[in-house]
């Protein structure tokens, strides 16, 4: 199972979301710079390294932005270990107004 696929059913598990959207943006980033093993490398944009995280879920209410991104972190902390460089997190509540 991809990166991707994996954190799709791990946020529709752990908060049954009304939407949601996980985009692979490593593209976005090809060129850029990493740490990797000590030595600064260009990344290619190749892989699933960077990704954006759109959600919806009631499980949302009455948190604060900074506890929903915690929420969200904590349950993809084995994919940020694993290789993920970058994860934007977009998180709201039903009824709340949204950018995208």
């Amino acid at each position: 199972m991809s990166i991707q696929a994996t954190m799709e059913a791990k946020l529709t598990e752990a908060f049954r979301p009304e939407r949601l959207s996980v985009i692979n943006e490593s593209h976005l980033h090809a060129g850029h710079h990493h740490a990797d093993s000590g030595h600064h490398a260009t990344f290619d944009g190749s892989g699933e390294t960077h990704f954006r995280v759109r959600i919806v879920s009631p499980a949302f209410a009455g948190m604060s932005r900074i506890d929903r991104h915690r929420a969200v972190n904590r349950l993809l902390a084995d994919e940020l270990e694993a290789g993920v460089h970058a994860l934007a997190i977009e998180p709201a509540a039903p009824g709340e107004k949204t950018r995208w």
